[in-house]
C-alpha cells in the first residue's frame, strides 16, 4: 500500500524546500493536501514524482496536467499571497492548485476551461471540505471579471505571454505570476500593478505544461 503521507513528507523534502521555497505556510499547506486525490486512480502512483502529472486522456493536446511540485511551490511563493488575499488561480485543472492556495489566502476563485474538469475540481474540493475555493468554467485567458479585482493571480501552466485582460483584474499592488515560454525555453515572471502601470522582472527558469487559449500577441506592460 501507497503511504501518501510519507510521499507529501518526500515530496516537500526533496522538491520543495530544495528549491529555495522557505515559505512555511506553503510548505504546511502542500504536506496537508493529498496531491493524489486529485489524480484519476490509474496515475494515483505519480502523484508525488518530480514533474507534472497528467489528469486527462494523454490523447488531448495540449496535455492538462498538475504543474510540478517545486515550480507551483515557487510561483505561489513568488506571488506573496497574505491571509487576507483574494487569488484568482488560472487553469486549476482537478483543482489541487486552488486547494493549497486556498490554505494560504482568504479566498480563491479558480478558473477551468474544460467543464468535466470544472466537475471534477469542484467534487474534489466539496469532499476535502474546501469552503473557500469557488470553481468556474471559462476561457483562461479572460480569468475572472466579475469576481475582480485580486491581490494576486497564478497561472497554472506555461504560456506565450499574459494578455492585459487578466493583468486588468489586479488590485492596486496586486502581483501576476506565470512560466511565460517562446516555446523552448521557459522562464518564471512576476507583474506588480502599481495604479495603472505593470512592471515585469524576471524570477527564475522553469518549464510548465502550456495551457490552452492563449495566443501570441504583445505583452501589455507600461
Amino acid at each position: 500500500m501507497i503511504d501518501s503521507k510519507q510521499q507529501r513528507i518526500n515530496m516537500v523534502e526533496s522538491q520543495v524546500r530544495p528549491s529555495d521555497v522557505t515559505d512555511r505556510r506553503i510548505i504546511r499547506a502542500m504536506l496537508e493536501v493529498p496531491r493524489e486525490a486529485f489524480v484519476p486512480s490509474a496515475l494515483r502512483a505519480l502523484a508525488y514524482m518530480d514533474g507534472s502529472v497528467p489528469v486527462v486522456d494523454t490523447g488531448v493536446r495540449p496535455a492538462r496536467c498538475l504543474m510540478a511540485p517545486r515550480t507551483f511551490a515557487k510561483l505561489a511563493q513568488l506571488a506573496e499571497i497574505g491571509p487576507n488575499a483574494v487569488v484568482l488561480d488560472v487553469g486549476c485543472t482537478t483543482g489541487y492548485s486552488a486547494a493549497v492556495l486556498a490554505r494560504l489566502a482568504k479566498s480563491v476563485v479558480a478558473v477551468e476551461v474544460d467543464a468535466a474538469l470544472v466537475a471534477r475540481a469542484s467534487e474534489t474540493l466539496r469532499q476535502l471540505e474546501v469552503t473557500n475555493t469557488l470553481v468556474l468554467e471559462g476561457a483562461l485567458p479572460k480569468g475572472a471579471p466579475t469576481h475582480a479585482p485580486f491581490d494576486a493571480i497564478l497561472i497554472e501552466g506555461a504560456v506565450p505571454n499574459v494578455p492585459e485582460e487578466l493583468l486588468a483584474q489586479l488590485k492596486d499592488a496586486g502581483r501576476l505570476v506565470a512560466v511565460v515560454t517562446d516555446g523552448t525555453l521557459g522562464r518564471a515572471k512576476l507583474w506588480r500593478r502599481t495604479g495603472k502601470l505593470f512592471d515585469a522582472r524576471p524570477a527564475f527558469d522553469a518549464g510548465a505544461p502550456i495551457l490552452p487559449g492563449f495566443a501570441h500577441q504583445p505583452e501589455f506592460v507600461l
